[in-house]
């Protein structure tokens, strides 16, 4: 096992692109941290400055406090799982795990035993004298990640591994993948733009946005307080509800309430606790935040505080068997990012993901139970979020 340090790392391409900016990252032992960002946002290329194949333009990075930035891929014993598993068509299972063995010069004896324990791991054993071309998408990924175990690495890179998998298959491999990583308790970063995929596999999930980091933090952190507008919008699905809206001091409460269109909702005493930077916010416009399953039907709720009912036009209606979809017109602008003027806003759309029980359909002016303990809020000019500290 081994721990992994990114200090200030930045990569610049000659024609001026930089797609990584100043990355501060720390990997613990035996850790599985994923990065997670959309395409593009520079997260392939840090995991490949780690692995020694992009040079490093600014910045330092150590493996067990030992400074690897300049040492060539092969002297860091980092064992890296490609999306397009670039297995070896002419070779048999057995010879593609083996072969990075048998260029180390390992003995016979020692490549047999740890290629079938791999294989006995991987449940590959009676594939072992197959081509790859006679596998399935998933046995190759397998074999993939068995020539990656063979080696004994100090840690394992994974590059969107299971992007080329049905659906169905990546659900699969998912789980296998988080259960191999415990059981061999080995060093993992493994990079996805799927953020379903980062919350399900990352004991922390770092997020990257035009090469710079945005969020390093468990899954549970993430979803319940993003650090600003970009991880707010990019982790949860469907994504977070962002709407302009403007704090002013509530007179039946004698609290802050938010306001956006015509809809008011009071909010709680111990949400004021928890965002003590509110205060400062009042008569200032923000930005809200609504997670779409903070929003519910209040025709199947019990004693439902009016206070937290919003009356809402239904736009559609999604049938999922599990919940039901609601999207409601809100009369107020949406929340863009980008600088976007103001005529071209639309009038946002709210998603709510509602019990599959509700009588709520295309027409309607539903009333919606917002659950106001769970809002969030960010700051309209830089997008972080507002919860204590000094504002400007």
């Amino acid at each position: 096992m081994s721990r992994i340090v990114l200090q200030a790392v930045t990569k610049q391409f000659p024609d001026g692109t930089t797609a990584v900016q100043s990355l501060d990252l720390h990997v613990d032992d035996g850790e599985l941290l994923v990065l997670v960002g959309p395409s593009g946002c520079g997260k392939t290329t840090a995991l490949r400055m780690i692995a020694g194949l992009e040079e490093v333009t600014a910045g330092a990075i150590y493996i067990d406090d030992r400074p690897v930035t300049d040492v060539e891929p092969r002297h860091r014993d980092i064992a890296m799982v490609f999306q397009s598993y670039a297995l070896y068509p002419h070779l048999t299972v057995y010879d593609n795990m083996a072969f990075s063995l048998k260029y180390r010069k390992v003995g016979k004896a020692e490549i047999k035993q740890r290629v079938a324990e791999a294989a006995r791991i991987l449940e590959l054993e009676p594939y072992l004298e197959r081509k790859p071309r006679q596998l399935s998408g998933g046995q190759r990924q397998r074999v993939a990640m068995g020539r990656a175990i063979v080696r004994q690495p100090r840690a394992f890179l994974m590059d969107e591994p299971l992007s080329n998998l049905d659906a169905k298959l990546r659900v699969q491999m998912r789980a296998e993948i988080a259960q191999l990583q415990r059981s061999l308790g080995t060093t993992t970063i493994y990079v996805t733009h799927d953020q379903t995929e980062a919350m399900t596999l990352g004991t922390r999930v770092a997020v990257i946005h035009g090469g710079v980091l945005q969020q390093v933090a468990t899954p549970q952190e993430l979803y319940a307080r993003p650090a600003n507008l970009f991880v707010a919008g990019f982790i949860g699905s469907p994504a977070m509800n962002l709407v302009d809206a403007r704090l002013e001091r509530d007179e039946r409460s004698a609290g802050p309430a938010v306001v956006f269109g015509s809809h008011r909702l009071a909010i709680p005493p111990q949400v004021v606790a928890e965002h003590p930077a509110l205060d400062q916010y009042l008569g200032r416009d923000v930005v809200l935040g609504i997670r779409p399953e903070n929003m519910a039907d209040a025709e199947l709720a019990h004693n439902a505080d009016p206070q937290a009912i919003l009356h809402l036009p239904v736009k559609l209606r999604e049938e999922l068997g599990s919940e039901v979809q609601v999207h409601a017109a809100i009369g107020a602008a949406a929340h863009l990012s980008g600088g976007e003027a103001e005529d071209v806003r639309s009038l946002a759309t709210m998603v709510a993901r509602m019990n599959p029980k509700t009588a709520i359909k295309e027409g309607d002016v539903a009333r919606v139970l917002v659950d106001t303990d769970a809002l969030h809020f960010f700051d309209r000019a830089s997008g972080e979020s507002i919860r204590g500290g000094p504002v400007s």
